[in-house]
């Protein structure tokens, strides 16, 4: 019998705003199209901080600044009607090329060559029931999109 583990991952959560940078995931045995941040497996030896960096820079040739841990989520799922497990590390982070959030699509590719179209997508859509994964990434997502804001919030004046 064949021994299968849970995949370690490392995911980027890169924010415009309102919006996180995501790719589509359709599942056409389900019927359903999903999105996910940028990212993807964490090698033998890797940190997770290294693992997401390398993978946006093999995957969209850019550099990633200010990496910082958020949480990490399991999640068990099917996909294309075979089981998968993952155990996703969740980072922020940002671009080192601010030029990059001026585009409203960013063209990737996996290391197998396929190419991933990279979209803004308010964290609305996704409350509003478009699928984000993994699973509980968006309730991760909007407690750091909270946290962002009040970080750039203007402070209120003391009155004296």
């Amino acid at each position: 019998m064949e021994r299968r583990l849970a995949r370690p991952i490392a995911l980027a959560l890169i924010r415009r705003a309102d919006a996180v940078l995501v790719f589509e995931v359709p599942d056409p045995v389900k019927g359903v199209v999903g999105y996910r941040p940028l990212g993807g497996t964490i090698e033998f030896g890797e940190r997770g901080a290294d693992a997401v960096a390398r993978e946006i820079r093999e995957e969209v040739g850019a550099d990633l600044v200010d990496v910082v841990y958020l949480g990490t989520l399991e999640n068990i799922f099917e996909y294309l009607g075979r089981p998968g497990h993952e155990l996703a590390l969740i980072y922020e982070a940002r671009f080192a090329d601010a030029t990059l959030y001026e585009r409203d699509v960013i063209e990737a590719r996996e290391a197998n060559g396929s190419p991933l179209r990279c979209t803004w997508k308010s964290l609305t859509d996704f409350e509003r029931g478009e699928a984000l994964y993994p699973n509980g990434l968006l309730a991760l997502a909007t407690a750091w999109l909270a946290r962002a804001a009040a970080r750039e919030s203007p402070r209120s004046t003391p009155r004296r």
